[in-house]
């Protein structure tokens, strides 16, 4: 069995006391999502949800590492197109060896040790990849006729719904859709490099819920 080498960049567990200020891809853009924000029964509205501690792992299926992970985060290994956890803390199922586990800053830091602890000496890799991308938070009950213009994903509740995920194209860029509420409710994490291209598809697809 071939052992990947682990890297260990711990973005999430360096020293902020002498780190310099962070600036997330779209905070100069807030005002203009509170602007594009719609009302009433076919409202929706977004935002950037920044600086979500995100760690890649790679993890041979159906072996006793990924359970131990799993275990180690005191969550379950995820199904397919499933999450497991919540919001402060989840593992997304990315492919048949690759999970991604995401969670706010003040639950990231035992979870990056936890992880590493039980990969110790195994095969499989864990790689912060915190800088990597962003999320875009988009809700309200117009939220899923939003992102349905830009995805040809069925996003029907029937068949995609709270604790669902997948990666796909939203117009012309990769990103990896995750259901958080039944409002609905989505976080939508994509590459840095690619959030203001992001961002203006979905203001627009949000332009006619707007209240005239």
């Amino acid at each position: 069995m071939t052992v990947l080498h682990r890297v260990e960049t711990d973005l999430a567990e360096a020293d902020t006391a002498t780190a310099a200020p962070r600036h997330s891809p779209l905070e100069h853009r807030g005002a203009e999502f509170e602007r594009a924000t719609a009302l009433g029964p076919r409202g929706v509205r977004l935002r950037e949800e920044p600086f979500l501690t995100q760690l890649n792992l790679r993890v041979p299926p159906d072996d006793a590492v990924s359970e131990a992970v799993a275990e180690a985060l005191d969550l379950t290994p995820p199904a397919a197109n499933k999450v497991s956890g919540d919001e402060g803390r989840a593992l997304l199922w990315l492919g048949p060896d690759e999970w991604l586990l995401v969670a706010e800053e003040e639950r990231a830091r035992g979870a990056l040790r936890a992880v590493r602890s039980a990969q110790q000496d195994a095969s499989g890799s864990s790689v912060d990849v915190s800088a990597n991308r962003t999320t875009l938070r988009l809700a309200g009950p117009a939220a899923r006729e939003v992102l349905e213009k830009v995805c040809s994903l069925d996003l029907h509740p029937r068949a995609f719904s709270v604790g669902d995920c997948a990666q796909t194209l939203l117009g012309r860029t990769v990103a990896v859709l995750w259901q958080v509420g039944p409002d609905p409710e989505y976080r939508v994490l994509v590459r840095c490099s690619f959030a203001e291209y992001l961002a203006d598809l979905l203001l627009d697809a949000m332009a006619e819920f707007l209240e005239g």
